[in-house]
């Protein structure tokens, strides 16, 4: 029996057919599974009755029920094979027309049977024509449809910004970007390769472009491909993100298959020729500066008329990508990562050391988190939980008294009063400054994180050690857990404290004046 795929990919197979009208052969490619696979979704959701605009709002386990209510339904196939005298195809002809959007070998061989009704069956036709086209180059070209891709990929080769303040050099990644059909080129400087700047470099290439493809092909960079592989390569969940934003699809290239990524290959060398080259005795200060130069010379590139071709690339991109490509977007994709959390006891996650709650029913979930300049967005397989606007504030909580059970308890044993105990087992100063932090708290769960992981440091820490370091903690009015944490790494801890002896005991000395003469009414 077939075991189930994971359902973002089911969910991501039923948005490529119904949304983006992918092919099964794309779709497979893109989602990492196979062709038959796909084809046995597609064929489950229909009989379902799957309506993917109502039905793609369903969280994972509604949609889930709805699909798995009938057996996948087998799937056959026929084909004659007819031979004989028969009208030879114009397989130039055909070859032209496979390059026009939506065009198939079943339309041009109808095409061809209105004109020759004794003319080849289908499978005869189509075996013909791929044997013709095999035997035009040994190495098969690759056929690029108006609108259908573009080529990602970063240049080998970088260039050097300045430091005007201490003279450093900083190396700037080039990324790349070229239309398969029109080879039309977007470049520009970023300082890493890492997952921001691969993410705003590709919401920077559609805005240029004006257009969206309905293909991304990158090549297996870490920042975009988590998992490298030949058969299932795995996408990172912001750039599939940015994916669904843009309602367009990602096909990774093929780790050491060159010939996936060709056209990217060749428009990285023809950058490095255009831009690189040209501006190697230049001197820049800054990204923008040495992005502007970038901006220039690709606008030369995509005006310069090509030799073979007679026309521009821009030419071309107006007449063969652009009219075929998807619309962008009306709002531009915000940067977002996302992240998987487990609820702790406190029903608080932890985003960048600071605590967002969520509902307290969600205690020891794993959920994922979607992560913006701005907010903060709690998932739970798939259906949105909450939000909450984004702190930087380090250590702090943020929390919705709706999130709350009724009197602040969601589990009986996390009590104030229990935790309290707990770390009275360690010791007096322990306990008081357990106490301590949970009633400097505006909520007292605010605390039991810092609390429990007190009482946990005796795992590290032997119990004196850990006394004496509340004890300081206790001395210098430092609550928290980092505090004490910090204390132990410094082996403060097993430093006496100093007694301020000037509070106690005043110092005697003739010309010291003392607080008795202060009392006897002014001085002047």
């Amino acid at each position: 029996m077939q075991e189930r795929i994971s359902m973002i990919k089911l969910r991501e197979i039923l948005r490529l057919r119904y949304e983006n009208d992918l092919n099964v052969r794309d779709i497979g490619l893109s989602c990492n599974v196979g062709r038959q696979t796909v084809s046995n979704y597609i064929a489950l959701a229909e009989k379902a009755g799957i309506n993917w605009q109502e039905d793609k709002k369903l969280d994972d386990n509604e949609l889930e029920a709805k699909l798995y209510k009938g057996k996948i339904p087998k799937e056959y196939g026929s084909g004659t094979n007819n031979r004989g005298n028969k009208p030879v195809p114009d397989y130039e002809k055909i070859d032209k027309e496979l390059r026009k959007k939506h065009v198939t070998l079943l339309l041009l061989w109808s095409e061809y049977k209105q004109e020759n009704p004794d003319g080849y069956q289908y499978e005869m036709f189509c075996l013909l024509y791929h044997g013709w086209k095999k035997k035009l180059d040994i190495c098969m070209r690759q056929d690029h449809k108006a609108g259908e891709k573009i080529f990602i990929d970063y240049s080998g080769d970088k260039i050097p910004i300045i430091n005007s303040a201490t003279g450093e050099q900083v190396l700037a990644e080039l990324f790349v970007a070229v239309w398969g059909a029109s080879n039309y080129t977007y470049a520009e400087a970023t300082l890493t390769q890492q997952l921001p700047d691969w993410i705003m470099s590709h919401v920077r290439a559609f805005e240029y472009f004006e257009r969206v493809p309905n293909v991304c092909v990158p090549d297996n960079l870490r920042s975009g491909i988590n998992k490298a592989c030949l058969y299932e390569p795995e996408i990172n969940p912001t750039y599939l993100h940015l994916v669904h934003h843009y309602g367009t699809a990602v096909i990774p290239a093929r780790p050491y298959k060159a010939k996936d990524k060709a056209k990217a290959e060749v428009g990285v060398l023809i950058v490095q020729r255009w831009i690189i080259a040209v501006l190697r005795n230049r001197k820049f200060y800054s990204l923008a500066e040495l992005n502007q130069a970038i901006r220039e010379l690709v606008e030369k590139l995509n005006t310069r008329i090509m030799k073979k071709v007679k026309q521009s690339r821009k030419e071309l991109y107006e007449m063969l990508d652009k009219p075929n490509a998807l619309p962008l977007p009306a709002q531009r994709y915000e940067y977002a990562q996302w992240k998987k959390c487990r609820v702790n006891i406190d029903y608080h996650i932890e985003v960048e050391q600071h605590y967002y709650s969520v509902p307290y029913q969600l205690c020891r979930e794993v959920i994922e988190v979607r992560i913006t300049t701005t907010t903060i967005e709690v998932f739970l397989k798939g259906k949105r939980i909450t939000s909450h606007i984004r702190s930087f504030e380090k250590y702090r909580h943020t929390t919705k008294p709706e999130h709350m059970p009724d009197k602040h308890r969601y589990q009986l044993e996390c009590t104030p009063t229990k935790i309290i105990e707990w770390a009275g087992k360690i010791g007096p100063n322990t306990k008081e400054l357990v106490k301590k932090i949970i009633e400097s708290r505006e909520y007292p769960q605010q605390g039991y994180r810092s609390s429990l992981g007190i009482t946990r440091l005796t795992k590290y820490y032997p119990v004196a050690r850990i006394e004496k370091a509340c004890c300081r903690a206790l001395k210098y009015n430092l609550y928290s857990y980092k505090s004490v944490v910090n204390i132990l790494k410094a082996k403060l801890d097993q430093q006496e404290i100093k007694q301020e002896e000037s509070k106690t005991a005043p110092i005697v000395h003739e010309n010291v004046r003392g607080e008795i003469y202060y009392k006897q009414g002014d001085l002047c």
